[in-house]
């Protein structure tokens, strides 16, 4: 899965231009191969970006996801110290696995990281070695995590390459894609929360419309922090393909505009113009 093909002249200066993003690449889902990119291989940190690993990791790891899994009150001060973002579940929450994985990626609740690195790997250090032994089997060659959120870290990062090789991987994973591809989702009933708890997504929350011409946005995963700028992984489809586009390090925080969403938007709407699109 690791190779991608690039397709020659399908780079277009004029688009990439236009991006806000200082990285960027867009792939074809269905050969691997890329139509775009700009500065696609230089080293770039992940932010939440890094959940779409923890994400089908956890899936590959959990053979029930109806198990419910304890979230510690231990691991909560830490996040609240260091204002990690949280999909809103409280110490001692006995919540359903398949919740935590809507929890990690809609919201980016870093709670619900931590808990499913615990229960899975005994803590999150045995879960980042399973995230870098992922990395390393899909040919993922500039890339190193030292933590399941995307909290920064000098020694956490990768390319923009290498997380699109992970996302066309990860959405051949039916959990993976159904989570993925949520606008909003509610959770089952917890001792902490009879109710459940309404997630909604990141991406769709901040994108006014996600037509684009000749398809739309069908998923994403924000990320965002002050040293890796505003950060997107997209999935599109558009006359009856599917695209994957993934941006990095846009200026920008979550009170601004969202640049991110802005060259998203972007490229897919100028994806089959003129040489952007063999």
């Amino acid at each position: 899965m690791g190779s991608l093909k690039e397709v020659a002249n399908a780079f277009n200066p004029t688009v990439t231009d236009k991006l806000h993003s200082p990285n960027a690449i867009l792939v074809c889902v269905d050969d691997h191969t890329i139509l775009m990119q700009k500065k696609s291989e230089q080293k770039i940190y992940p932010a939440s970006l890094t959940k779409m690993m923890t994400t089908i990791v956890a899936i590959e790891n959990l053979p029930d996801l109806q198990k419910k899994i304890v979230l510690p009150a231990s691991m909560f001060q830490k996040l609240y110290k260091e204002n990690a973002s949280m999909a809103g579940f409280v110490p001692n929450e006995k919540v359903k696995a398949v919740d935590l994985l809507y929890g990690v990626m809609l919201p980016s609740g870093a709670e619900c990281c931590i808990g499913l690195a615990d229960h899975i790997a005994g803590s999150e250090q045995g879960f980042v070695e399973k995230m870098n032994q992922k990395a390393e089997q899909l040919g993922m060659k500039n890339t190193h995590f030292t933590n399941c959120t995307g909290l920064h870290d000098e020694k956490h990062y990768t390319t923009v390459k290498d997380l699109s090789i992970l996302l066309c991987y990860a959405l051949q994973n039916k959990t993976f894609q159904d989570v993925f591809t949520s606008s909003r989702y509610s959770t089952s009933s917890t001792n902490k929360h009879p109710e459940g708890i309404t997630f909604q997504s990141t991406m769709f929350k901040n994108m006014e419309n996600p037509v684009i011409n000749g398809g739309k946005i069908v998923g994403g995963k924000t990320g965002f922090t002050d040293e890796a700028g505003l950060c997107l992984a997209s999935l599109a489809e558009k006359d009856q393909k599917e695209y994957v586009l993934v941006t990095a390090g846009a200026r920008g925080d979550h009170q601004t505009e969202q640049y991110n969403i802005d060259d998203a938007l972007e490229v897919y709407n100028d994806l089959g113009k003129s040489k952007f699109n063999k």
